[in-house]
Parts: structure tokens; sequence; C-alpha cells
């Protein structure tokens, strides 16, 4: 990861970002999305109004930008902080959260301040479950720096850290207070990282919009380059996630299709540990992605087409669609069932999955056979062999 260069943060400056509302009430926020905005970050937090404001990062993406955004808070008066943990899924741990409480703590941060998230997925999961704990809740800022958190984890409230039973199972709703989605950060992502992320960005898609997905397949490269085409994928997945999470804040009914392809997902990281040289979250959800759709065609929902043409566009992009590309293997169809078993959309002991009918018809599937499930899991490493 590198900084992108002075003359192309420069040359957006000026440039009024896409404003995306996220209406819950009293916890209404705004999702900023733009070239720049970091350097724009200390008035517009300001204006929320605190003393004091504790940066919570990993060290790699403190390195690059930390500096940066003090000086814009500390411009406004506002006294800042930085807690840097490790990069890394690892960090999504009791033992990591207990360090950014106390750090929080340590730098005396009151109710009336803020936290400001400044990561990716995990330190907008790890600083915002501190910030809903510590002092019984303190407010919180999401400034993402990957693809994947701009268009999906910095939206909604939905913190936590994860257990050695299962991916994010311990964590509260917590609301931040404002989302800075500046895709200028984004230059210095790795293409890895990009393709990820990018992997959220054509779920919403699939979820019930299939004129987006067909704009994924025409204007993929656009997004990777950093031309409009990337404001316009952010802010769309970004207004696409606001209503749902608007009409079922917690997860009660159909926000449950925001997991389109994530049981499969969280039960892959959990078989290869969370290990990132395996499997990131990005590349995970993308090979969920297309098991969802190949076990809907098994299921006589959906038909091959739609299936082959989502595996087909996220393999053009360069993400994995198979099992057999989890590096390592992905287990035996018995070990994933068993990783399924502690997904949080596990209701009496019944499986429920993400299913779809075709491209943007996707259903939420309550009480799936888990013998289904098997043999379906056989069949795709059957395959493979």
């Amino acid at each position: 990861m590198t900084a992108p260069t002075p003359s192309r943060r420069l040359a957006s400056a000026g440039a009024e970002p896409v404003r995306v509302p996220v209406p819950l009430g009293e916890r209404s926020y705004d999702i900023l999305v733009g070239r720049g905005l970091i350097d724009e970050a200390g008035p517009r937090i300001a204006a929320l109004g605190c003393r004091a404001a504790a940066i919570v990062s990993d060290t790699t993406v403190a390195a690059l930008y930390a500096k940066r955004l003090s000086a814009s808070l500390q411009a406004t008066g506002v006294r800042t902080a930085t807690i840097a943990v490790a990069p890394g899924e690892l960090s999504k741990s009791y033992e990591t959260l207990a360090q950014v409480c106390d750090g929080l703590l340590a730098a005396r941060i009151e109710r009336s301040d803020l936290v400001v998230a400044l990561g990716g997925g995990v330190v907008g999961d790890l600083a915002g479950f501190a910030a809903a704990v510590v002092r019984r809740g303190v407010r919180f800022v999401q400034i993402p720096t990957t693809l994947l958190a701009q268009v999906d984890s910095s939206v909604g409230g939905k913190t936590g850290i994860n257990s050695p039973h299962g991916k994010n199972l311990v964590g509260a709703f917590h609301q931040p207070s404002l989302v800075l989605a500046d895709t200028a950060l984004l230059d210095s992502l790795p293409l890895r990282e990009m393709r990820a992320g990018y992997a959220e960005v054509v779920k919403y898609g699939l979820i019930d919009d299939p004129h987006f997905f067909e704009w994924c397949e025409r204007h993929w490269r656009g997004v990777f380059a950093g031309g409009p085409e990337r404001d316009e994928a952010v802010a769309r997945s970004c207004r696409a996630k606001a209503a749902v999470v608007a009409r079922d804040e917690r997860e009660d009914g159909d926000r449950a299709l925001l997991n389109l392809g994530h049981t499969f997902a969280h039960a892959l990281e959990r078989m290869t540990g969370y290990d990132p040289r395996r499997l990131v979250h990005g590349e995970a959800v993308a090979i969920g992605l297309c098991l969802a759709f190949r076990f809907s065609m098994r299921l006589g929902l959906c038909p091959g087409q739609d299936a082959g043409r989502v595996a087909g566009h996220l393999a053009t992009v360069g993400l994995p669609t198979r099992l057999a590309d989890v590096p390592g293997g992905a287990g035996s169809a018995d070990a994933l069932l068993d990783a399924m078993a502690q997904d949080k959309k596990v209701k009496d002991g019944a499986l429920t999955f993400i299913l779809a009918r075709g491209i943007g018809q996707s259903f939420i599937a309550r009480g799936v056979e888990a013998d289904a499930v098997r043999a379906f899991l056989e069949e795709e490493i059957l395959a493979q062999s």
C-alpha cells in the first residue's frame, strides 16, 4: 500500500461529494462519497460537536493517513489521539478489543467525544464495537479506506469481533454519526484488495438490481482505474445498503438479503483460520456468491445461464469462484456444514440461506435442509478433484 501522489489528490480538490442519507430517525446520518474527503474531515467532524477524537487505525493505514487526519482535526481545535492495531482479520479479537477500549479510556475520550475508525472493515468493526461499549456508548465516525469497507461494512451500524466459534458472533448495533468515503484513498489499495471489495459491489446488483449488475459488467474497469465510475459504484452501493438498513435496521427481516453469499463465505473464512494469506473476506464472498447461485440452480430455482454469468464476471475481474480456488483447500463438506451451523442466521438449529431465482431476484430461504447443502458441497468438491 502506497500513498497517492499529491498531484492526484489536488486534481479533484473542490469537487462536491455525493451525499447519501441514511434515514434512521434520531440515529440518521450522511455518507459522503468523493475524492479528497480526508483533508476536509476536520471541519466536518468538528461540526458534530466534540472536544476530542480518538483515531483508531491499523499500523499500515496509520502510517499513510493518520497524521493528515489528525492535522485536519487539530486545525479545528479538536484534541486527537491515535490508537493503532495490527492489520488483518486476527485483530478482530477479544484481546485487541481490550487494547482499543483501554486506549480510548487512556486518551480520556468522553461520551461527548468521538471515535474515528480510519481503515478497512476490520478497523471499522473493531473501533465501532469499542465505541459501543466504552462508557456505555461513544459516538463514532467511519473513514473507510478500502473499497469493501466503503460499500459495505462502514454503513449500517454492525460492529463486532470474531470468536473461535465463528465470524462476527460478538458485537453490537451502533450507528456511526458520519461516514466519509474518500475514493482517492483507494488509489493506494493493492489490486487484490480492490478485487475483494468489488465482490461486495457486484452483490448489490445480484440482490435486487439487475441493471446495476449489467452496469458492473460494462464499467468495472473504470471502477478499478479510479475514474468517475468508482464514485458512482460506491454511491450506488451505499444507496442500496442505506435503503435496506432504513427498512430493517437490526436485521429482523429483509436486511438479511445483504448476506447473499455470506453463509458460504463465513464458513470458508473459518475453515482457513481467517488467514489473509489464504483468503480475504471479499474473496470468500466471491466464492460464496457463485455457490449461492449454483446451489439455487441445483434446487431448480435459478437458470444455469445466470449462475454461469455471475461466475464468469467475477472470474473476468480476477476473483475466485470455486472451492478449489481456496489455497490449501476448503475442507470437507461436513466440516463446511459444521462451520455454517454457527452462522448468525441460524434459527432453532435450521440453516438460512440467501438464494436466487435469477440475477437481481434474491430471497431469504429459511429451514434449508442440511442434507441438501451437504450433497451440493460434495458435488462441488468432487467436480474439482
